[in-house]
């Protein structure tokens, strides 16, 4: 029998969900919707009389005092006139409260075979259908997961899946044309390169047999961009035209092992027996040491085509993988701490101007954060750092990066799977959600992708990984198993492949613990259901290992074994589905080899015209989307859980001034921090991607050192997301950029430990029978790993007392090119597609064009960074923020108003290089600067513990909340505190 249960506001209650979606509407325009009434509702199947359908209802669904509750048969609803929408999701789309809803029923002693959950919606009558259906596609349901169904619900059961009869499905590649190749890539979602396919006929040619699908999935999987990295680790011919019109050719064997892995290399080299990296791009995050008794681990990882697609799912599931990557680095890190970097389109962009198959950024933006939010404080792990850039480019193609740090102890850094270890499965079961997710990733987003690719979507559950997580770190400290990984893209497929890459593995697909029936044996192998782990466990521990599990709540399931043979045997029942050499599937691949490109174009004049006042340009930058508070999505993590958190995302006086940095302190009883800090401005790279690498890179180490890191212990990892890098010009972008990170690193002396990049960031469409693509802007992401011997000694942004004297520390050069005042003025760019840029709204569509880019010079920044460091040891320095965005006028601003003071401060003896008017004084972005807040009597300390690194008195903090700037006799700059605050909170307080 199957129950509806529907459960809706009480009427004196407010019906937030119904306000919510009437919001919604109306910002879409949707204008003939007038009321809208919502609930809840579970559908319930099993032996159950309505009675036992009634006590569910009240002992456990609803709440008889604030909502008002029936049961009924489905499809017996009264309209009453109105327009009623119900959103399900789809069948085979994992549903966690149904889920969890189930086992608590059946805890009542009902017998419940099967739950799913609906929302409802009515709306007024007289709703024009049109947009009611703009309201079902764009408002309440994403096509990718979920489904309308319009009047009452004509349903006799719900139950999912269906009984499986095996087939042996062979793909009769050997004969294929290399033009049918590409189609067979294409339709079947494999994404493989011509010369790859062609690899794969000729192997299997040579075998004298076609592949089965199971074997084709397999090495498309492991052969993805996603997986394997094939462009930066390809065969690259890179030609750089010079500013005179010279080339410069430089061929790659390897560009990622010839540019960043190099660096890395060379940097422990020269370290010698003070080397203190652990592990570096040979498991799942980087490891480095800590103290005597723990190392910490690192890793970042982008969700950005999941989350185009279904942004909250995506997000979630993109946090979810990448604390299971520590978690499976080694024999098993435990998460102490989590960051997440998004780019989104504005969130103001017109319904009408969005391409088809796109969502609108603000519901983007919503869902991601909500994604996030969700699984990291369900956790229990606290979000402390993180940044938000807004770009249009970026509308059908938003950046979703996720990191995440753990600790692990000294011990058990490395894993050791043998030959007779059962492979075991744990964790979440698996389904339909994912499938074909790690080569979705790697391929170009169009606006069919959200019909073809829905299943490439996962829905996470953080309280099981949470169980997860508990069980393994438990297992690790009993020895319970030899090694560990995470089951992320590709599945099962991946997670097995890699860890029996130099031994050999047998699969037993048949016992893979499923969802729902109906799964073939390649679904099995490739599906992405989220939180599950891959363990070798001995034989001798198995019942140990697999009693614990059951004692927690967490199912573990063996599914093979490792062998000696060094293949990959996949068996389903007495059927052996795919054998596969291993030295196939993980050398078998030809590299890439491409062409690259890139010229270097001298610096345009920016014609930036002077002005008497700047005080409204301060203000419109402050209130710029790239600048403004993102305390409307901060205030939604939990940063405070574990009890670690030192300096947090906001700090000052009423906690709501920016932060440069997080500091955490992982070991209770121990003063040794961890901070963890990022460097991004994909602007700087539509000047020159070289600098925009090397601007990440220093402002991600400025912004820990600004907080107490010693800058002689800081560990990167790098997150390139690119555009179509089959393109000769994007390519030599991407080259460039890495070239600095070579360059950049060995001068800072800070190894790169980890990364991940993210390739084919294009949405295509068509309009008027024309194709369009929109590539993102290149846009690399630098996060940085510091360490502090004594969190007690950590400095804040926020001012701290008046009569204290501010000083700025380097060198201001005339780079304003790419600089946030020049967006705010649309100087020395392009216009955006949608139009002027409104004054103060983040310009989204500006390309700069003019102007120079602030460049670098590292071995200065240096010697500046370690006298910083030496000086907040000596507590000389009472706060610090560095210049980025907005340059030292928006600094000084963020100090005072994050400290509720006033401050008078006088360009007139900054340090500075070249034509250097208040303009540039004010809003350059040179890079390698400070601002601090000294007392009176440490200025001469502070001087000489710098030597000749420039560092010079700017001006004094005040009482009050005034903020008054003046360069050459007059004021440029004057207005409130408050007000700089309340133009910089405003564009984002979305409530």
């Amino acid at each position: 029998m199957l129950w509806e249960i529907e459960i809706a506001p009480a009427a004196n209650q407010v019906d937030r969900e119904a306000a919510r979606v009437l919001s919604e509407c109306h910002a879409f325009g949707l204008d003939s919707v007038k009321s809208i009434r919502s609930a809840r509702c579970f559908l319930v199947e099993g032996e159950l009389s309505e009675e036992d359908a009634q006590r569910a209802m009240r002992e456990l669904l609803g709440d008889s005092v604030v909502e008002n509750c029936r049961v009924m048969k489905p499809g017996s609803d009264k309209q009453n006139g109105e327009a009623l929408l119900n959103v399900l999701l789809k069948p085979g789309v994992t549903d966690n409260v149904a889920s969890s809803t189930k086992s608590a029923l059946k805890e009542l002693g009902l017998n419940v075979d099967n739950v799913a959950t609906a929302r409802k919606y009515w709306f007024n009558g007289d709703s024009d259908q049109s947009e009611l259906d703009r309201a079902a596609n764009r408002v309440l349901a994403n096509d990718a997961i979920e489904q309308v169904i319009a009047g009452p619900l004509q349903m006799d059961s719900i139950a999912v899946g269906s009984d499986y009869t095996f087939e042996l499905k062979t793909v009769a590649i050997r004969n294929l044309t290399d033009d049918e190749l590409n189609v067979l890539s294409k339709e079947g979602q494999l994404y493989l390169q011509p010369a790859e396919m062609q690899t794969i006929r000729a192997r299997f040619q040579e075998l004298d047999r076609d592949p089965t699908d199971i074997e084709l999935e397999t090495i498309a999987q492991t052969w993805s961009e996603h997986c394997s990295h094939k462009t930066l680790a390809g065969r690259i011919k890179y030609v750089e035209t010079q500013e005179d019109g010279t080339e410069k050719t430089t061929s790659f064997e390897n560009m990622l092992k010839e540019t960043i892995f190099a660096a890395t290399v060379e940097i422990r080299e020269r370290l010698g027996d003070d080397d203190w990296c652990v592990s570096v791009f040979a498991d799942n995050a980087g490891i480095v040491k800590f103290d005597e008794e723990q190392n910490v681990c690192f890793k970042v990882e982008t969700h950005n085509h999941p989350s185009a697609l279904e942004p909250y799912g995506g997000a979630n599931t993109g946090i979810g993988g990448v604390i299971r990557d520590p978690l499976g680095t080694g024999l098993g890190a435990k998460p102490i701490l989590n960051t997440d970097v998004f780019c989104f389109a504005p969130p103001e962009t017109p319904y009408e101007d969005l391409p088809p198959g796109t969502l609108h950024p603000r519901v983007v933006a919503k869902g991601v954060v909500s994604g996030v939010r969700d699984y990291g404080n369900r956790m229990g792990i606290p979000t402390v750092n993180g940044s938000v850039f807004f770009d249009e480019r970026y509308l059908g193609n938003p950046l979703v990066y996720c990191g995440n740090v753990a600790m692990i102890p000294v011990d058990k850094c490395f894993g050791n799977q043998q030959p007779g270890d059962l492979i075991v499965a744990v964790g979440g079961r698996t389904g339909r959600d994912g499938i074909h997710g790690a080569t979705f990733s790697s391929a170009e987003l169009t606006q069919e992708s959200e019909h073809l690719s829905g299943g490439a979507v996962q829905i996470g559950n953080a309280i099981t990984e949470k169980m997860v997580a508990d069980v393994i770190l438990e297992a690790r400290d009993r020895e319970l198993y030899s090694a560990i990984t995470d089951c992320g893209a590709g599945g099962f497929s991946s997670a097995v492949g890699e860890m029996g890459e130099e031994l050999g593995a047998e699969v037993w697909l048949d016992k893979c613990p499923l969802k729902y029936d109906g799964l073939s044996y390649t679904e099995i192998w490739i599906s992405e259901a989220q939180e599950r782990m891959v363990l070798a466990v001995p034989e001798s521990t198995w019942e140990e290992f697999n009693k614990l599990c059951t004692d927690e709540g967490v199912e573990a399931t063996v599914i093979g074994k490792f062998t000696d043979d060094k293949r990959l045997s996949l068996k389903y029942g007495d059927n052996e589905v795919g054998n596969l050499a291993m030295e196939f599937l993980h050398d078998g691949r030809p590299p890439v080899i491409r062409d690259a490109t890139f010229a270097i174009q001298p610096a345009q004049p920016l014609n930036a015209p002077e002005k008497d006042d700047y005080t409204e340009d301060v203000l419109n930058i402050l209130g710029s989307l790239n600048v403004a508070s993102k305390e409307w999505i901060i205030r939604q993590y939990d940063h405070e859980v574990q009890a670690g958190s030192v300096v947090k995302p906001l700090v000052g006086i009423n906690n709501d001034g920016p932060s440069d940095a997080a500091v955490v302190r992982p070991v209770l009883d121990s003063n040794r921090g961890i901070v963890v800090s990022n460097g991004m401005n994909p602007m700087y790279g539509d000047l020159d991607p070289y600098w925009m690498a090397a601007s990440a890179i220093d402002e991600a180490i400025r912004n820990a050192v600004a907080v107490g890191a010693d800058p002689n212990q800081i560990a990167i990892l790098d997150n390139f997301c690119w555009g179509n890098t089959e393109k000769a010009h994007t390519l030599g972008t991407l080259v460039r950029a890495a070239t600095a990170c070579y360059d950049m690193a060995l001068e800072y002396v800070t190894p790169f430990i980890s990364g991940k990049d993210s390739l084919n960031n294009e949405f295509s469409y068509e309009e008027n029978g024309e194709k369009k693509t929109v590539a993102i802007p290149s846009t690399l992401l630098i996060s940085a790993l510091g360490q502090m011997p004594d969190v007690e000694k950590a400095v804040t942004m926020d001012l701290k007392e008046a009569g204290n004297i501010l000083m700025i520390a380097g060198i201001t050069k005339n780079e304003l090119g790419g600089s946030h005042y020049a967006m705010v003025n649309n100087l020395g760019g392009t216009e955006s597609s949608m139009g002027p840029p409104a004054r103060g709204n983040a310009t989204p569509g500006y390309r700069a064009t003019a102007g120079q880019v602030p460049t670098v010079n590292p071995a200065a920044a240096l010697k500046l960074y370690q006298a910083t460091h030496a000086c907040m040891q000596q507590g000389l320095i009472r706060s610090c923020h560095d210049l980025s965005e907005g340059g030292l006028a928006v600094a000084i601003a963020e100090m005072a108003f994050a400290g509720g003071l006033g401050v008078e401060v006088n360009l007139d003896n900054m340090p500075c290089e070249g034509d250097c008017n208040a303009l540039v004084r004010l809003f350059s972005e040179s890079n390698s600067r400070f601002v601090f807040e000294v007392e009176p009597g440490n200025v001469d300390a502070v001087k000489a513990a710098f030597g000749g690194v420039a560092v010079v008195e700017i001006g004094k903090v005040v009482g009050g909340d005034s903020v008054s700037v003046s360069a050459g006799g007059g004021n440029v700059v004057k207005s409130q505190s408050d007000s700089l605050k309340s133009h910089w909170q405003e564009p984002l307080r979305w409530g």
